[in-house]
């Protein structure tokens, strides 16, 4: 089980974009990376296709996961993650507050 899951709420710790705050997209646990949502724009040149306009784009290219946190449920605080049996289920839970991760 992963502590950062797709559609997790998440804010950088570090970096460019330190303190602020996305939604995760895709989650690469290979490289240890992650794309958040509007976190870590990059500027990109495209090559005009038949199917995509040319140009230049903008895009989300992938942060490592050590310089994002899950915020906390209760009070959207950055926290760290452990895991707990609850009723029989290994589930994710906040250090910060003890509630347990939605997703």
């Amino acid at each position: 089980m992963q502590k950062i899951r797709k559609g997790d709420k998440v804010v950088v710790l570090t970096g460019k974009d330190k303190g602020r705050s996305g939604e995760v997209v895709r989650v690469m646990p290979k490289d240890d990376k992650a794309v958040v949502r509007g976190v870590n724009v990059v500027q990109r040149h495209q090559k005009q296709s038949q199917s995509q306009q040319g140009g230049i784009i903008s895009k989300e290219a992938p942060i490592h996961l050590s310089n994002i946190a899950i915020v906390d449920p209760k009070d959207g605080k950055p926290t760290r993650v452990g895991f707990e049996v609850r009723d029989g289920k290994k589930v994710r839970v906040a250090k910060r507050s003890g509630a347990v991760i939605n997703g």
